[in-house]
């Protein structure tokens, strides 16, 4: 199946104009974060989802919105003494969850595990959080509270990364069995950041594993926040594709990055997601042609 966009809330100025704009012409999966949009990003998509049950969403555990701390203290999942920003326990992703389905107005069709590497060097540490957390969201996934979760990481897969495919499948089996609710993964894949491309094409590495364990990928930052718009010199973007714009271009290296399902995308009129949607209407980069924009750009 070829990659497909989905609309990212991460960098969006504003959320309910670019997710309108991604959904009128036909994005169906919208991924966003309880600290998106400086935590109001949940309640923002409310009113595009609302009768739009073809719609996909997506949101995330981990960060803690400033607007949230307080309510979570109240709640005791929190310590009333802390200012983290980040947490993964048991009971604060359980009172996340419940908040998320009151903005969204649904149940979300996945929920990532938001950088569990953040402030962690350990790979023991991080193998308990990561523990604690799956079996939250098997017990959530088993009463229909969420369709299924997965993890999103912008370092923590990458080689010599805290943690691999493989350990994220075996933990998934462990805590929840042979049918446990692990659907996805989601990392940075862009001009920026083709080693993982590169491994791929060799048969190894997080889009490799990802793909023989049956996982869908979101390949997040595919414009690496924009700064690739600026650095797309026009003989990389003729050797991508000649009659692309720069935009498409770059969006086509990560559409066309072998195990990629969906590259999330935050563009904010509906121009910008016209000329998104022209990168995946074409014929997408052989294996040939992205090691040429490999050995001309590196790794």
């Amino acid at each position: 199946m070829s990659a497909l966009l989905a609309a990212g809330t991460y960098r969006c100025r504003d959320v309910s104009q670019s997710v309108a704009a991604a959904v009128d012409v036909g994005v169906t999966w919208i991924d966003t974060a309880p600290n998106y949009a400086s935590g109001s990003a949940e309640a923002l998509l409310r009113p595009v989802l609302d009768g739009r049950s073809r719609v996909c969403v997506s949101t995330k555990v981990g960060f803690v919105p400033d607007s949230d701390r307080v309510a979570a203290r109240d709640a005791g999942v929190l310590p009333l003494d802390s200012d983290q920003s980040h947490c993964l326990s048991r009971p604060y992703i359980a009172w996340q969850l419940t908040r998320s389905r009151v903005r969204l107005g649904r149940v979300p069709d996945l929920v990532f595990i938001h950088n569990p590497e953040h402030d962690r060097t350990d790979p023991a540490d991080v193998a308990r959080t990561l523990t604690a957390a799956f079996e939250e969201l098997e017990s959530a996934a088993d009463a229909d509270e969420i369709g299924g979760y997965g993890v999103a990481t912008w370092a923590g897969l990458s080689s010599g990364g805290l943690f691999a495919v493989p350990e994220l499948t075996s933990l998934a089996e462990t805590v929840g069995g042979p049918r446990h609710h692990f659907r996805a993964v989601q990392f940075p894949v862009s001009l920026i950041h083709l080693t993982v491309v590169a491994d791929a094409l060799d048969g190894r590495g997080a889009l490799a594993e990802a793909r023989g364990a049956g996982l869908d990928v979101f390949a997040s930052a595919p414009l690496g926040g924009g700064a690739l718009l600026a650095a797309m010199a026009d003989d990389l973007v003729r050797l991508i594709d000649r009659s692309a714009s720069p935009a498409q271009a770059a969006l086509l290296v990560a559409l066309s990055a072998p195990g990629v399902s969906r590259v999330l995308l935050s563009a904010s009129t509906p121009a910008h997601w016209a000329d998104a949607q022209g990168a995946e209407s074409r014929e997408f980069l052989s294996p040939v042609r992205l090691r040429r924009v490999i050995d001309a750009v590196g790794t």
